[in-house]
Parts: structure tokens; sequence; C-alpha cells
């Protein structure tokens, strides 16, 4: 299941563009040189890139630090969405991402790439850069141990 336009604006209702209720994301990376085919940026550092190459590498929206302009060359049709801090906005996207794919049961699903390449995430989580370990983490974080987890 991948995430769609309708689940950013759910978790950064603050955004500017086109409002693309079809659009789904393939990808989510923090890095503009990477190819991502209908991805969503998200600059976390200034090693990050520019959203310029995002664009070219397959960028069809980002998440934005509120506190930073939007390049000029931004297209008006491109879908920014604004949050006050990017890595706690990270956070929500993941857990949010992880609660809907909660309980599918299909057998082969179509899902969402997240490949983030900023170190000061990876040394916060050590053990792992695994996706679904890093969901788990999160999970347990923020839900009693009582909930039945399914996978």
């Amino acid at each position: 299941m991948y995430l769609a336009f309708n689940d950013l604006v759910t978790i950064f209702p603050d955004f500017k563009g086109v409002r693309e209720a079809d659009h789904l994301y393939f990808m989510v990376t923090d890095n503009a040189g990477s190819d991502q085919p209908r991805g969503l940026f998200i600059p976390l550092t200034n090693d990050s890139g520019e959203l310029l190459d995002a664009i070219a590498n397959g960028a069809i929206a980002a998440v934005w630090d509120k506190k930073n302009p939007i390049p000029k060359y931004t297209p008006n049709h491109f879908p920014v969405f604004f949050t006050e801090d990017l890595t706690s906005g990270v956070r929500h996207l993941l857990q949010f991402y992880f609660e809907k794919i909660d309980g599918e049961n299909r057998e082969k699903m179509n899902m969402t790439k997240f490949a983030f390449l900023n170190k000061k995430l990876l040394k916060e989580n050590k053990e792992t850069y695994d996706i679904a370990v890093m969901l788990e983490k999160i999970s347990m974080k923020n839900s009693n141990n009582d909930v039945e987890r399914r996978g």
C-alpha cells in the first residue's frame, strides 16, 4: 500500500501546490541525488541536496521546513507540505505509514520505499537501518505493549 497525497494532507495539513488526490508516492528519501520515481523528497540536512535535483530524479512532492524559503524555481503546481520540524515530521510520517499498512494481509502488496541517508537519523538507530525494525520501535514507544502486532 503506497503513501498517498491525502495521507500527507492528514499529516501535514499546511501545503501549497495543486491538490493531487490521485498521487501515490513510491519512495520517500532525503537524498536529492537518488533515483526516486514518484518520490517524496524530504531535505533533512544541507547534505540532502537541492530540490531541483530531486525533481529531476523523479520527486513529485516534498516535505519542507516551514522556516526555510522554497526555492524560486519550484513549479507552482508542485505539492510542498510544510512542517515545523523535519525530523519530527519524518517520525510522524513513519508512524502513520506503519498504522496504514498494519493489518494488511495480502500476500503481495505494493509498498512505499523509505531511503534515508541522513547520518543524524542513522546515529539514532545504531542497531539497524531496517525500516521494519525502525517502525516497530516507533510503535512500541507510542502504544501500550498489550496491542497485538500483525505482520
